[in-house]
């Protein structure tokens, strides 16, 4: 079995927090991990994915968390939005810590009252698809690197996958696990089917959702791009409140997510266009029907897959590592942009940008420099990632850095 590197965090959310919410999409292997995580510590294990527990839970919430011995296990805990009144008065009364490790398949942030039920009771820990480092068994240090000074001095590997097939493949637990191309599409298909068909309708609570699977494949095509609503309401051919409405479902059920904007003025941030990124480049390759083949001959496709797959990356490695560490694009009134930004809550910077090439020139660092001089001291490292093999100095903390960098320890 994959060791996902989350393992740890949980474990100490669990050790002193009393309720711990392991959150993220479907299919990310929520469930695999707290049931191993039940049967070494031994919780109780429920899944309301069960129609029976479901049924009970459902009808009498209160008496079911009140009836329960012993720390416990609840399965897609959004299924029942009644267990978390209950859970914060089971809590009020016993705050021993680690009574209540639940999973979900939807961001509880965004339903209603249950982001506040258990507000100063419970710990959000996002669970993503596996990581780069996780397939190959390496914690990555990445991130740390960037920020201590010695990305400088990363030994990075040669990788064992086509670049492409990486893209493709995604990090889907069962994805991963299908080497042909057409079976893997297949359980895409079926994935992407039972979001939208079970999960989406059950959140919103009505029919007539037609449009999704349409709207998903044209935010599939527009990956690592600013998302401009304007365009995608009208190529979609749905109103703007309508877009803005769908856009939250497929964001609250973990399909899509924004990168916000980035700048020194944190009121500018606020009104800046934000990129848009599929969780999964796997699912997004799917979605717009390309293979290995395509985005080996397409380069501008390579580019924007590449992107969103580095974001997602990152987004995984600083769930474990650096989870107060925001992410962010920066880009500025001339065109010059980075494409990545983050920053740690002192307000310390490092950046990166990704280039689906072997070959970059000076002018690939001119957006690093122009966000170095700007940031002075606050400027930690600007690595331009690419598919060469070496790693360059390019001037006072800025470095090529060869693509394999990102899952190394």
């Amino acid at each position: 079995m994959i060791r996902r590197h989350i393992q740890d965090s949980i474990k100490r959310a669990m050790a002193d927090t009393p309720v711990v919410l392991l959150n993220g999409a479907r299919q990310t292997g929520k469930t695999t991990l707290v049931q191993e995580l039940a049967t070494a510590s031994g919780f109780h294990y429920f899944t309301l994915d069960d129609a029976a527990t479901l049924g009970l839970a459902a009808g009498d919430p209160s008496g079911f968390i009140r009836n329960l011995a012993g720390p416990v296990v609840i399965d897609e805990i959004q299924k029942a939005p009644d267990f978390f009144p209950a859970i914060k008065l089971a809590v009020d009364k016993d705050r021993t810590p680690g009574r209540f490790l639940l999973t979900g398949s939807a961001n509880v942030m965004t339903l209603p009252r249950l982001s506040e039920s258990l507000a100063g009771r419970m710990e959000i820990i996002p669970l993503f698809p596996f990581s780069a480092g996780e397939l190959l068994g390496n914690q990555e240090g990445f991130v740390k690197r960037l920020f201590d000074g010695t990305i400088g001095k990363a030994k990075p590997g040669r990788s064992k996958d086509d670049l492409e097939l990486r893209l493709v493949r995604g990090g889907f637990p069962e994805a991963i696990q299908r080497t042909d191309d057409e079976r893997r599409g297949a359980w895409f298909a079926s994935y992407i089917s039972t979001i939208l068909q079970r999960d989406v309708r059950d959140l919103a609570r009505v029919d007539g959702l037609h449009a999704l699977p349409n709207l998903l494949k044209l935010l599939a095509a527009r990956t690592s791009g600013l998302l401009n609503l304007a365009d995608v309401s009208r190529d979609a051919g749905l109103p703007h409140t309508t877009l803005t409405r769908y856009l939250a479902l497929l964001e609250t059920v973990f399909l899509v997510h924004r990168l916000p904007a980035w700048s020194p003025n944190l009121g500018k941030r606020l009104v800046k266009a934000a990129k848009l990124h599929l969780l999964d480049t796997g699912l997004a390759c799917h979605l717009i029907g390309t293979e290995a083949r395509r985005l080996h001959d397409d380069r501008s496709l390579l580019g924007k897959m590449l992107e969103s797959w580095v974001v997602g990356e990152l987004h995984k490695q600083l769930s474990w590592s650096a989870p107060r560490t925001a992410l962010y694009h920066f880009r500025t009134a001339a065109g010059s942009e980075v494409d990545i930004i983050l920053e740690k809550p002192d307000g310390s910077v490092a950046g990166v940008e990704v280039k689906a090439s072997a070959t970059v020139g000076a002018s690939d660092f001119a957006a690093l420099q122009e966000l170095r001089e700007q940031l002075d001291k606050k400027f930690f490292a600007g690595v331009v990632l690419y598919t060469g093999d070496k790693l360059i100095p390019f001037g006072d903390k800025l470095w090529l850095v060869p693509l394999p960098t990102l899952w190394e320890e």
